[in-house]
């Protein structure tokens, strides 16, 4: 099957609209990530006309970009242990060793559902500190499309954060669930209050 990463747009919104149960919400919110960090790259690139910001700007053009490639990477893996998922409910449930092994790997399965929207809130939180730090040092024009960003970033991370929670709800491994939990609450506790408060002041530098 074709990379996510690889369709046009019409083609990944229309697989999305497919009855197909994957790409879903966590892909989305991948890919919201993924537009937040290379709108962050592009503010960056913008700002490098500006002399007394051009080498910092350079720096979060690249970093930018990085994370837009991560990001990228993990959307495709997550539907990848989507689909390991629903192959494990796929397996044979005669014998009692038969419904073991299933059990088994719907568990594990499940585990990466969980790890990849969890990489992908690692990464967006990282990106929401990288376009943080060009509030007051970028290129006013392009206020809008930092603010757009932020949102991006904001949808993201929550959107993955439905994702950790729907799947940790299922898992017999409770230490795991826990601990997973627990990653997801520090990372939206620092990323939603600043998200919020970076589109803030976005909308204050554009009303004036």
């Amino acid at each position: 099957m074709m990379k996510l990463a690889d369709m046009t747009v019409t083609g990944f919104a229309d697989t999305v609209a497919s009855d197909a149960p994957a790409p879903g919400g966590g892909s989305c919110a991948a890919l919201y990530g993924s537009i937040g960090a290379a709108l962050t790259a592009m503010v960056g690139g913008l700002t490098q006309g500006r002399k007394k910001y051009a080498e910092y700007a350079a720096e979060v053009e690249k970093k930018g970009n990085e994370l837009k490639t991560r990001l990228l990477d993990v959307m495709d893996r997550d539907t990848e242990a989507f689909n390991v998922v629903s192959a494990a409910f796929g397996m044979p449930k005669a014998t009692d060793e038969e419904k073991a092994a299933r059990s088994t790997a719907i568990q594990e399965g499940l585990k990466g559902c969980t790890k990849t929207p969890m990489e992908m809130m690692e990464l967006i939180d990282e990106t929401l500190t990288l376009a943080q730090s060009l509030l007051g040092r970028f290129n006013d024009t392009s206020a809008s499309d930092l603010g757009v960003a932020f949102l991006s970033l904001k949808a993201g991370i929550q959107g993955a954060w439905l994702n950790v929670l729907i799947n940790v709800g299922s898992l017999k491994d409770q230490e795991f669930a826990a601990e997973y939990r627990a990653k997801g609450e520090a990372l939206l506790a620092h990323a939603l209050p600043l998200a919020d408060e970076c589109y803030a002041e976005i909308v204050k530098l554009i009303e004036g």
